[in-house]
Order: structure tokens, then C-alpha cells, then sequence
């Protein structure tokens, strides 16, 4: 079998999932993604190695052709790996994060200039809404509520989330003190006592801000 991604175009981490998508797809068969900058051509080419299939590049005239061949044996850094082996790594990856909760505290992510902060978040986000599997429980807590609101970029993606069975609170002190309580568009209101409880009965917890 042979899949063609054009992922040119696309910002990170688009063409890595985009890719991702097509080769969980398929028991075996090759995946071309196309992409159109070395960023994204590194990252495609680390997400086979992760793998372990193997790739060829073609580059033609400013476009990258990356060529992932999946099926039988992988080689993974020297290695042969069987695909029981596979199979267990991903199924571990499944229990950890089954139980996840996600805490976002800011409406950008990290420290640094406002823009490339609410691009990270907004990709971020992007990610945990095409990855399987999904986490448990989002929570929401000060500038992280203007997320969950009228006018946030993300609302499409959260929505989705919401409908996969992604339980989502934001912080009520936290809408109050931003005057948003009625431009909450996804999930539901909560108090500090259920986010504590929601954050501290979680197996596992990323926080944000």
C-alpha cells in the first residue's frame, strides 16, 4: 500500500500527526508526507526513527519527499524489533496516560513573548486533541479560562475533546475575577476543591503555567 500526505503548508505538529495518522493506519506499506521546510522534514524523520521504519528523503526543487516503509521486522537504532515488543510499548504508553489530567494556567505557554506563546498553546492543544489516547480530565485555572471562552482559538479543538468524552472544567473564582462566566462556550464550571480533587486522584498530571 502506498499514502501520499502533503503536509506542506502546515505548521508544527501538523505534518508529525498527519503522518502519524496514515501509518497507524496501515499494517504495512510505505507513507510519503511531503513537506516543504527542514523543520518539518526533521520532525517527520524523527517520528519513523522513533518507530523504527525505515526512510528515504528525495528532495525536489524547495519540497522534501520523506518515504516511511512500515511492515514486517523494524529497525530501531541497530536493533531489530519485534513487533510483540512494539505492541507492549505501545500498550504501556496507553495505561500511563489513560488516567491523565492536564492543568493549563495561562491562555500562552511559557515565559517568553506573548505571540509564540499563544501559538505553542494553541498547538499544544492541537496535539493533545489528535493524539490517542486522550486524557481523562482538562482543568482550566487563571488566564488558562479565556481558553474555554467566547473568542478563544482553540475552542474548535476543545469542543472535540469534549465530544470524545474529555472532561472539561474551568476554574469559576477564576471566570468571576475575568468577567467571563457567561462566554464560557465548553465544559463545565468548577471550585477549587474539585480541581484539587480531579488533579490529585489522577494517576498522572501535566501542569501548565
Amino acid at each position: 500500500m502506498k499514502i501520499e500526505v502533503d503536509a506542506r503548508g502546515q505548521e508544527c505538529p501538523k505534518p508529525v500527526i498527519m503522518t502519524k495518522k496514515e501509518l497507524d493506519r496501515i499494517e504495512s506499506g510505505v507513507v510519503t508526507t511531503i513537506v516543504d521546510n527542514e523543520v518539518a522534514k526533521d520532525n517527520v524523520c524523527k517520528l519513523a526513527m522513533s518507530y523504527g521504519y525505515s526512510f528515504i528523503i528525495d528532495k525536489k526543487d524547495n519540497d522534501y519527499y520523506i518515504h516511511i516503509t512500515k511492515g514486517g521486522v523494524e529497525e530501531k537504532i541497530g536493533m531489530k524489533i519485534e513487533k510483540d515488543e512494539e505492541k507492549e510499548a505501545v500498550e504501556n504508553k496507553e495505561s500511563a496516560f489513560k488516567d491523565l489530567t492536564i492543568a493549563i494556567g495561562s491562555d500562552r505557554m511559557g515565559n517568553g513573548e506573548e505571540k509564540i506563546g499563544r501559538i505553542l498553546i494553541k498547538s499544544f492543544i492541537y496535539t493533545v486533541k489528535e493524539t490517542i489516547p486522550r486524557p481523562k480530565i482538562m482543568v482550566f485555572y487563571n488566564t488558562g479560562v479565556f481558553l474555554t471562552c467566547e473568542g478563544s482559538e482553540v475552542l474548535d479543538d476543545l469542543k472535540v475533546l469534549e465530544d470524545a468524552g474529555v472532561e472539561i472544567i474551568s476554574c469559576g473564582t477564576c471566570l468571576d475575577y475575568y468577567n467571563l462566566k457567561e462566554r464560557l462556550k465548553v465544559g463545565q464550571i468548577g471550585n477549587m476543591y474539585t480541581i484539587y480533587e480531579k488533579m490529585s486522584s489522577s494517576k498522572n498530571t501535566i501542569t501548565l503555567g
